[in-house]
Formats: structure tokens, C-alpha cells, sequence
């Protein structure tokens, strides 16, 4: 898969930079072109990912939980995606399943959006109400748990199967009290819609009601850490480098978005870059422990959440679904932003 590398004595150089100059990664985004990819594409259009000596190619995905399947069926050696879609494959096949090297959203993105008259503010709140949700996505399969662990009767609670792109505009008409939805999706199906997501609707977002979920981040393939971990260092350090610089300078990271995808809504991808930024990636956590790393205790429980939600069998080590030996050091990965601002 990987063009051979000449040896550092050869060179007298670290295996970095130069080096791996010779070193291709398919990588594979988690849908189509998205302003919350601006970290990436930024990489990407700048020249970090060359800096680190890396061959990187960036494909539009297909979902982020398919980001997963992609790297384990061999197409794709790295990618953006669902961390929980890891933990789920990781129960049934370890020895295939990508590997999160850098937990970007700190936060999940899981939401019941509903119109403000509707009155949901709450979990206790759903009981007697109709919601709408896509058949297998997190949101929909993890809301029985999420009814669970805040001591709701979901027997009072209808929830309808539908297509992603049925939510909005049945919400709209009145058709279902709540969509179950990714809150970075939605959010923006209701502008195009003509709605202001923000003045005329509620968000009750999974991790404030116990939830301690991650979401999406990079994955690569076990095959991709075996054989060449100093790629994988420099894939990190490039994509982390550009984390931090969006932080500071948000214009640039629309730039790289449209410089990849001309056909991108530049105003529409820069707001949803931002509330990547507000919403996901900007947190008390993330000022503890820096960008691209978990809480120990609380991916404990992510997995334990995932585990009953899916009818897992097989409850996966936290060492299966996350390593942090490719992060850079701690003050490195300091995220200077304050949400809102």
C-alpha cells in the first residue's frame, strides 16, 4: 500500500518530513463537502500534510459512520468520523476496525429539535410526544438511553420512522413534535429552510442530559499504525496544526473549504465551521486536557452507553477504539477560542 521509504541512515534525517516524502494516505471525509471538514481541507490547501512528508487525498464520504466501513474494507487508510460507529464494529470485528488517533468533536452532536410552543426542553418532557427519527442513525438508536438514564417512560413516547431528509420539513408542518437529528446538520436544514433554528427552537442535546458521548474525529487503519506510526504522527500533528489556526483565523478556514469545493455555499459552510467550533469542538475538557484527547473515565462510559444502546454483545476495550501515542504534546494542542465570540 505504501511506496517504500529509504532508511534514516541512508538519509541522516528523522523519519519525518522528507523523509516520508513518498507516503500516500487516501483519506475519506465523513459526507459531502461540510464547512465542519475546514480543519482538513485547510491541511490540505496550505501544505501541512506535505510539510509532514504525507501524499494526502481527500475524498467526499458517505456518512460518518461509513467512514469506518470505508478504512476496513481497504480503500481508505484514514479518515473523519464517528467514533462511536468504531466502538460498535470494534465488538464484533477488532481486528479490522480503524483506530481514533484525534478526538476532534468533544462534544456529540445528538439532538431532539423541536419548535418552541411544543414545550420540549427536557427529557421528562418527550413523554406523551411524537418524534421523528431516521432508522439507525446514534440519535435514534440511542434515545431509548438517553429516556433511560433521565427516567423517562419511553412507552409514552411515539417515535416514527423516516428518511434524514423528511425531519425538517415535517417538523416544520407540525407533523411530529421533535426530529431526532445531529444538531450540525439540522441546525442548517432549518436555514435552508427559511427557519432560525436559533430564535424559534429548542435543542436538547444528548451530552447535557448524561450522555457522555464522543463523535467524530480521525481514524486510521490498524494496517496504517503498524506499518508506517510516524505517518500517523504527522497526520495528527498537520490536522491539529490547522484546528488551532482556524481558532484564530475562521476566514481562512472557509477558504480551504471552497478552494476544495467551489460548488460550496461559502457563507453557509463558514457558519456551520463556527458551530463546529461553539457547539462540538470548544469545551471544558478540551481546556484540560487539549485538543485530541479523551477522558479515560468518560470514554468508559461512552462505550457502555453505545454497548446498550446497540445490543452489543461484546463490550470493546478503550484501547481498541482510542490511542493518544500520536498526539502531540499537551501545550500544542492548547485550543485558544472562546465560543460565541
Amino acid at each position: 500500500m505504501f511506496k517504500t521509504l529509504l532508511t534514516t541512515a541512508a538519509l541522516g534525517l528523522s523519519l519525518t518530513g522528507q523523509a516520508l516524502a513518498d507516503t500516500d494516505i487516501r483519506f475519506t471525509l465523513g459526507w459531502k463537502t461540510q464547512g465542519s471538514d475546514a480543519p482538513i481541507l485547510l491541511a490540505l490547501e496550505r501544505g501541512y500534510f506535505k510539510e509532514e512528508g504525507l501524499n494526502v487525498t481527500v475524498d467526499q464520504g458517505e456518512g460518518s459512520a461509513a467512514t469506518v466501513t470505508r478504512i476496513m474494507s481497504g480503500t481508505y487508510d484514514a479518515g473523519f468520523g464517528d467514533i462511536n460507529a468504531i466502538i460498535q464494529n470494534a465488538a464484533t470485528r477488532p481486528a479490522e476496525t480503524p483506530v481514533m488517533v484525534y478526538q476532534l468533536w468533544s462534544k456529540p452532536p445528538f439532538a431532539i429539535v423541536s419548535k418552541k410552543e411544543t414545550g420540549i426542553a427536557t427529557p421528562a418532557d418527550l413523554e406523551g410526544k411524537k418524534l421523528g427519527g431516521a432508522q439507525g442513525t446514534p440519535t435514534t438508536r440511542l434515545v431509548t438511553v438517553l429516556g433511560r438514564v433521565n427516567e423517562v417512560d419511553m412507552a409514552k413516547v411515539q417515535i416514527d420512522n423516516m428518511a434524514p431528509n423528511l425531519q425538517e420539513p415535517m417538523l416544520i408542518k407540525g407533523d411530529i413534535d421533535g426530529a431526532l437529528v445531529f444538531n450540525i446538520t439540522s441546525w442548517f436544514n432549518l436555514v435552508n429552510n427559511r427557519q432560525d433554528p436559533g430564535a424559534d427552537y429548542n435543542w436538547l442535546n444528548f451530552g447535557d442530559f448524561g450522555m457522555d458521548l464522543y463523535s467524530n474525529g480521525i481514524m486510521v487503519s490498524q494496517k496504517m499504525i503498524a506499518e508506517n506510526p510516524e505517518a500517523v504522527e504527522g497526520l495528527v500533528r498537520a490536522v491539529n496544526k490547522a484546528v488551532i489556526e482556524i481558532a484564530s483565523a475562521p476566514e481562512a478556514g472557509a477558504d480551504a473549504v471552497i478552494a476544495y469545493d467551489n460548488l460550496a455555499k461559502r457563507n453557509l459552510e463558514y457558519d456551520r465551521m463556527m458551530f463546529s467550533y461553539d457547539k462540538l469542538i470548544a469545551s471544558e475538557e478540551v481546556d484540560r486536557i487539549g485538543l485530541g484527547d479523551v477522558d479515560d473515565a468518560r470514554l468508559a462510559r461512552a462505550i457502555d452507553i453505545v454497548a446498550e444502546g446497540y445490543g452489543l454483545e461484546t463490550r470493546p476495550e478503550a484501547a481498541q477504539v482510542f490511542t493518544r501515542q500520536f498526539l502531540p504534546a499537551r501545550e500544542a494542542r492548547r485550543l485558544v477560542y472562546v465560543p460565541g465570540e
